[in-house]
């Protein structure tokens, strides 16, 4: 059983002791990402399907690293701050799948890291 740690420099550092991702025996199982910018180091959060969008492009980058795609992703969830704004972080979320949706479950919380309003991970398998 080898762990690799996958990495991305196309997604924000992480904030604090954990990887992207891990891939174990062809699991990639993703931290959970927000929506910062990898480049300027700020959170995009102009209006939440401006946020989502930016969270989807993070675990896009970190799925690439590990050579992967959205159709590898077999299990979702998401994180929000008010499910109030679920159709739009659906819509956006959405657009990212061709059919053959993942599993997924969605989570109203209080607060999440860097005051972000929606967090999402990943696990895909190739």
């Amino acid at each position: 059983m080898e762990k690799k740690i996958i990495t991305s420099s196309n997604a924000p550092a992480p904030i604090g002791p954990y990887s992207h991702a891990v891939l174990l025996n062809g699991i990639l199982y993703t931290s959970g990402q927000v929506a910062k910018d990898a480049a300027t180091g700020e959170m995009m959060q102009s209006d939440i399907m401006v946020e989502t969008h930016k969270v989807m492009q993070n675990l896009q980058a970190i799925l690439l690293a590990a050579d992967m795609d959205f159709s590898h992703v077999v299990k979702t969830t998401i994180y929000c701050t008010d499910l109030a704004n679920f159709a739009a972080i659906n819509e956006v979320y959405g657009s990212y799948f061709t059919g053959n949706f993942p599993a997924r479950e969605t989570v109203q919380v209080v607060k999440l890291p860097l005051n972000a309003n929606v967090e999402i991970s990943v696990v895909a398998v190739k």
